[in-house]
């Protein structure tokens, strides 16, 4: 008996009554199935509720209670007594099929049970991904963590209330600072219109004096940490002109060499090679999953497009989303795109004109632009990325979350407490979940990265 007790509550852990009143499972008495015919008894149906097993049947005449039966080892177990036609029941796994039986208690007796008198249902099992496996670089106390897998086994199982079908698991993510190193000293594509303007000698004495003025700006923030206002639209118009004229691969061919770079903050790292590495395993977790994952960036989308060319991180070009520049035809001048035609001699070269930051609200507009559905899962690091956010969770038709990076790592990346101490608030504010640098991994760039900056000065990495 206490065997079949412990089996019993392993595969229900609670009964709820037709009432709806919370009832405990018993296991009262054991009864074997036989194989007489019994007239005038239930005819049982199960079916699956959100995430519980429901039985239900017609009424019998005569009957006063009907007793519900779990079948297990060619036993039939009871699980509870109801006056009502219909129990269900709570605490089936995911995965494991069930078999139930339903007898009546008809003139002080109750109705035999015979096997075609048994309904079996199968309650479906989670689809997920094992994501403690892949999330091998995250700690193992990483609320982060646990609460993304938590929600892919409940969004991957059928049957569940919060099941996402495939079609509408679309994660977005943020690139500097939630995927890649945000400031070494600054942006990615800040220190490539630096180089560019301020250093390639094929270009420096051709660059326009706002192109300069630009990249000076830019070269007193990483020396100084003044900021200026409006340097992000400055920025893009300055990349659009200085890079005028290339065709899109010239400008793959420019950045691919740019960005094998040594890091300047760090030992042993190049410039394509600061993506953070449990970050790319939240990817390949949630494509794993059926997610379809797309950037959605700040940085221009050709920039990121180029830096995502040959690297660890794998995504299709129309997934990546990004700061827009003009595209042209390289004969078409200053025509008009409605008054010119591409011809079979063309090609098309960046444009030389500026078109929108992708920051803040023009992230939830390019989404509902270009992707066409609100995401469920969305990544970022900053006020940038705010919109993008409370957009994903806002009023979604399925369950969703939004994940914030707070940079307070200080030994193995440029960290600021105080912007991550900020960001830690606008999170509990905003319903934000928080991944901590510092506390939820266990490596940001892997092996043989060391931080310059870090307090206790290592000695450099053997490269």
């Amino acid at each position: 008996m206490k065997k079949a007790r412990r089996i019993l509550t392993a595969l229900l852990a609670a009964c709820m009554l037709g009432t709806g009143t919370p009832g405990a499972v018993t296991a009262n008495a054991v009864t074997s199935v036989t194989t007489e015919a019994q007239s005038s008894k239930p005819v049982v149906k199960a079916t699956i509720a959100g995430e519980k097993i429901r039985l239900t049947w017609g009424a019998v005449s005569g009957a006063s209670k009907y007793r519900a039966y779990i079948y297990r080892n060619e036993k039939l177990e009871k699980l509870t007594d109801v006056t009502k036609c219909s129990v269900t029941l709570t605490g089936a796994k995911a995965g494991k099929e069930y078999t139930f039986a339903v007898s009546a208690y008809v003139n002080g007796g109750w109705t035999k049970i015979t096997k075609n008198d048994l309904v079996k249902i199968n309650f479906p099992g989670s689809s997920a991904i094992d994501g403690e496996e892949m999330l091998s670089l995250w700690t193992s106390d990483a609320a982060a963590k646990t609460e993304l897998i938590s929600y892919m086994k409940a969004i991957t199982t059928e049957g569940s209330k919060d099941y996402i079908p495939i079609e509408n698991r679309i994660a977005v993510f943020d690139l500097d600072g939630t995927l890649f190193c945000e400031t070494d000293p600054n942006y990615f594509d800040c220190m490539l219109l630096e180089y560019r303007v301020l250093e390639d000698p094929d270009y420096k004495d051709k660059a326009s004096d706002f192109e300069k003025q630009v990249a000076y700006k830019i070269k007193e923030e990483n020396e100084t940490g003044i900021s200026h206002d409006g340097i992000e639209v400055d920025h893009g118009k300055a990349v659009a002109s200085a890079f005028k004229g290339m065709t899109l691969d010239e400008f793959n061919d420019y950045i691919q060499k740019f960005k094998k770079q040594a890091m300047p903050g760090y030992y042993g790292m190049t410039r394509d090679e600061s993506f953070y590495r449990p970050m790319l395993q939240i990817i390949d977790y949630l494509k794993a999953n059926d997610f379809t994952v797309y950037i959605v960036s700040g940085t221009d989308r050709f920039i990121v497009r180029s830096l995502l060319y040959n690297s660890t991180l794998d995504l299709p070009n129309k997934q990546i989303i990004g700061s827009d520049q003009l595209l042209a035809a390289d004969d078409q001048g200053d025509t008009d795109g409605l008054k010119y035609t591409f011809t079979d001699k063309d090609e098309l070269v960046l444009g030389g004109e500026f078109i929108i930051k992708n920051l803040k609200m023009n992230k939830v507009t390019v989404i509902a632009q270009e992707i066409g559905e609100k995401p469920v899962l969305s990544f970022g690091n900053s006020s940038g990325d705010f919109s993008m956010n409370t957009y994903t969770i806002t009023n979604n038709k399925y369950r969703s979350l939004a994940f914030m990076l707070c940079c307070d790592d200080t030994e193995r990346e440029n960290g600021n407490i105080e912007k991550a101490e900020k960001m830690y608030q606008t999170c509990k504010e905003n319903n934000y979940l928080p991944i901590s640098m510092k506390n939820d991994w266990k490596t940001i760039y892997g092996d043989g990265v060391t931080y310059k900056g870090a307090k206790a000065r290592i000695k450099p990495a053997a490269k």
